[in-house]
């Protein structure tokens, strides 16, 4: 009597190959829009942590920061993934804080006060356009987020139409 053969053929082999690769090719690109509406999501929450740490230190001194590293240098305000020197990257975004439309610097901000100013600008831009976020945000002293569906930082001064709209 002969041995019964176990295993599989090559041919059953290739087909569930070919049926991971259908699944997979199905799949990724969902995960690829999730990690990007993720990313956008961290941004928008930067841009909401930007605008409250400055409401509290527009409170201690007189006026708003005008660089990410004084909100962290003047108490704390901002968390540390937040507050690094110049433009910080962040789940795929690049955020920046620089003076604002019309800024003024004050003559003389409060003991631990530094670089305050009248006005401030932040900004998270995606650092690859349809890779990393397809959309832009920005917000300033009244703390409204808005956003440019283009992926370029909205300017100031803030005016709804076209790529530009209010975040709800």
């Amino acid at each position: 009597m002969p041995r019964a053969e176990r295993g599989f053929s090559l041919i059953e082999l290739l087909i569930v190959v070919a049926i991971i690769g259908i699944i997979a090719a199905i799949a990724v690109p969902g995960l690829l829009r999730a990690r990007m509406a993720g990313n956008e999501a961290s941004a928008i929450a930067s841009m909401r942590a930007i605008s409250s740490s400055q409401q509290a230190y527009a409170d201690k001194c007189h006026g708003y920061a005008t660089v990410l590293t004084e909100l962290k240098a003047a108490g704390n305000f901002l968390s540390p993934d937040l507050t690094g020197a110049g433009i910080v990257v962040k789940s795929g975004y690049s955020v920046i804080l620089i003076p604002g439309l019309g800024n003024a610097p004050l003559a003389a901000p409060p003991a631990g006060c530094t670089g305050t100013g009248t006005n401030y600008y932040a900004s998270a831009t995606p650092v690859s356009v349809g890779g990393t976020g397809a959309r832009a945000f920005a917000t300033d002293e009244p703390g409204t987020i808005w956003q440019d569906v283009t992926g370029v930082a909205p300017p100031q001064p803030f005016v709804s139409g076209g790529n530009i709209s209010v975040i709800q």
